[in-house]
């Protein structure tokens, strides 16, 4: 029996939240903490009823560390799970080292402030060492590796879907399926219709910021960049069917890269309809997914900001998104000196999400891999000191997780490649 403490409660947050719920006999108690209290309370309220786990709220900024490390050391959580934005991954992991709790998230650490002068420095830096220039990567917590380690703490990077599940897949098939893998296309497709005539399936400044930079794979262990959305593919996907999909940067694949270093090559593909990039496209163009603060009638804004005021809510989008998605990783490689090769994904139905924990599938896909990650962290089977992402422990109890909570997968043997 554990207790945890989970940051955050939006849409994903919920997910992770109703899935703990649903595991009691692992999670006896939990606290709900966030900036806004009232939707913990509500949340605590709507499920206080049905399950054994018992539940606390409670207000925090995640920004302060030093209240963050007081709010771990009073309520004494086995694991922290941040569920908050990727913004505040760095001070999260702080306060848990502080507070000496074992720390778990779904997506790696980007800056609010890209113009931010110490950060840029950093940043140009990298670009011009690893040729890529999004403004994600694991560098900024790879870097608390020794201090995990020192302190005997679990830090679990990335279990969500993309990241997590897919790099779980490829150490599966590692283990499994290959003696070498020569190449990974992780593809994800969402054919869900929310009805809207531009609205993002997660938090718009996270999702409109990765969409319209540069694209970037890895190839025999270095980086290759493109102009945004310059390599399109079209694929047959189960339970959607033809889309378009296009290359983007994408943070498993430098984990992968590091973690996998025979693979000689590691591809990423999203699929968008054309009124998205559209709508994207415009956007950009009119300078409104900007993070460079300006002045308007004497108020600074930030027009990322302003626009996802103006857009729909992601945890909205529930009750009116029908289709599927559908995501997973294509592989070939050689096993007992034969060429191979097998696709292993998972088909997710908008509708019987929102059914079961009244969220759409792009919620429920990260949010039930993060409590996933979560269990086995408190509970011993990934838990060694320092930091690590999803691909570095044994798939195995991961991947029967994910059939009993949910997310059920299939390998597809002879799959139709990627060119």
């Amino acid at each position: 029996m554990s207790k945890l403490m989970i940051i955050g409660c939006g849409g994903v947050a919920s997910v992770a939240i109703h899935k703990v719920c649903q595991n009691d006999g692992v999670f006896d108690e939990l606290m709900i903490a966030s900036r806004t209290v009232s939707k913990c309370d509500a949340l605590k309220d709507k499920l206080q009823g049905q399950t054994k786990t018992k539940i606390t709220t409670a207000q925090i900024d995640a920004d302060d560390v030093e209240a963050l490390t007081k709010l771990i050391k009073e309520y004494q959580p086995d694991a922290v799970l941040n569920v908050a934005l990727p913004y505040q991954d760095l001070t999260i992991m702080d306060a848990c080292l502080a507070a000496g709790v074992d720390y778990i998230d779904t997506a790696n650490y980007e800056p609010e402030d890209t113009e931010d002068p110490e950060w840029r420095k950093i940043y140009e830096k990298r670009c011009k060492d690893l040729g890529f220039s999004a403004y994600f990567d694991y560098s900024w917590q790879w870097a608390y590796e020794d201090k995990f380690k020192q302190a005997g703490l679990t830090a679990l990077l990335g279990t969500g879907f993309d990241p997590g599940v897919t790099s779980v897949f490829a150490a599966y098939a590692k283990k499994h399926y290959f003696d070498t893998i020569d190449t990974i296309d992780i593809l994800d497709c969402n054919g869900g219709d929310h009805g809207y005539a531009f609205a993002t399936n997660f938090n718009p400044e996270i999702n409109l910021r990765e969409v319209s930079a540069p694209g970037s794979y890895m190839e025999n262990g270095k980086w290759i960049e493109i102009p945004a959305m310059s390599i399109k593919r079209e694929y047959d996907f189960e339970g959607v069917g033809k889309k378009d999909m296009y290359l983007l940067h994408h943070e498993e694949i430098e984990a992968l890269g590091r973690n996998m270093p025979e693979v000689k090559r590691i591809r990423f593909f999203m699929t968008f309809g054309q009124s998205y990039l559209d709508h994207m496209r415009c956007l950009e163009n009119v300078g409104m997914l900007s993070t460079t603060p300006i002045n308007y009638n004497g108020q600074e804004i930030v027009p990322i900001q302003f626009l996802k005021a103006l857009l729909p809510d992601p945890a909205s989008l529930g009750p009116r998104t029908k289709g599927k998605t559908n995501i997973g990783c294509i592989f070939t490689g050689k096993k007992d000196g034969k060429e191979r090769s097998i696709y292993i994904y998972n088909v997710c139905d908008h509708q019987e999400c929102f059914k079961e924990v009244g969220s759409q599938a792009i919620s429920y896909t990260t949010g039930v891999p993060a409590m996933i990650g979560a269990m086995l962290v408190v509970t011993g089977q990934w838990k060694k000191p320092g930091v690590f992402t999803t691909d570095e422990f044994d798939p195995d109890p991961y991947m029967e997780a994910l059939n009993k909570w949910g997310l059920p997968w299939k390998v597809e043997e002879n799959p139709v490649l990627v060119d």
